[in-house]
């Protein structure tokens, strides 16, 4: 059963906030948003914009992530959730937005959730086109705490991802643990795979078992048309990369035509 923001109000277990609600500061860095799209190659359409934190002048994520530490964390997660759904709201999106999340910063994920309820509300951007993203790199601490996250969020509507699949601390095992809607293969597996034998043979690998689990392959870092056609030729139809667009600084990117061809 899909639980509803009322749940927010109506669970018992909800009576007692997580120590960043009653913490109640809020993230006081200046940062913004970038938007990348993510195609589908079989449709030639563009299925959703990724949300990369940004400089306030369009500086690296880098001058923003250094900032953040244990003392910040789950003010900065927050504010991500709530400035990604404002922008995109702004920018009149009509895909599905994608936003990455710090699992470290999640204390009770049913009540750390009520933040992008409000942006989504105050914003009026329907819930059911917000995916949730964690990188498989991030060193989470509590693996059955990220299965957990990732159970709430789809109760609630939202679909999940898992992030730069393949070089990170878990794969496999926490794909027995929990099944996404939707796993990134990392770039570093997309990188000149048309020409490198066991890069397909792993990610053939990879979306063969994502296949069985009901899971869509997503390959992120698509960089050129041979890229591009030999990840096609696998079945995979999500891509994400330069060769697409890159990363539109308060923007939506649109897809050239060139692309496609």
């Amino acid at each position: 059963m899909i639980r509803t923001e009322t749940d927010l109000h109506t669970t018992p277990t909800l009576e007692l906030p997580c120590i960043g609600c009653r913490d109640g500061k809020l993230f006081e860095l200046e940062f913004e948003y970038a938007y990348q799209p993510i195609v589908n190659v079989a449709t030639r359409t563009i299925y959703a914009h990724e949300a990369l934190v940004r400089g306030p002048q369009g500086q690296g994520a880098g001058t923003v992530l250094c900032e953040i530490n244990e003392s910040n964390r789950y003010q900065f997660d927050q504010a991500c959730r709530m400035k990604a759904v404002a922008g995109a709201a702004r920018l009149g999106m009509k895909e599905l937005l994608s936003i990455n999340f710090l699992p470290n910063a999640v204390y009770r994920p049913e009540v750390c959730i009520r933040s992008t309820f409000a942006a989504a509300r105050q914003h009026n951007f329907p819930i059911e086109q917000i995916i949730f993203e964690v990188t498989e790199g991030e060193k989470v601490q509590d693996r059955p705490h990220l299965v957990n996250i990732f159970q709430e969020y789809r109760k609630f509507g939202f679909q999940t991802a898992i992030d730069d699949f393949g070089a990170g601390y878990a794969g496999m095992n926490l794909l027995a643990e929990y099944q996404p809607d939707i796993v990134k293969i990392d770039m570093d597996l997309v990188r000149n795979i048309d020409s490198h034998r066991p890069r397909q043979v792993i990610v053939r690998g990879i979306a063969a078992i994502c296949g069985d689990l009901g899971i869509t392959v997503l390959a992120e870092g698509v960089e050129t048309k041979a890229e591009r056609d030999c990840l096609a030729e696998m079945g995979i139809a999500l891509m994400q990369g330069y060769w697409f667009c890159k990363p539109v600084f308060q923007g939506l990117g649109q897809i050239p035509l060139s692309a496609w061809e």
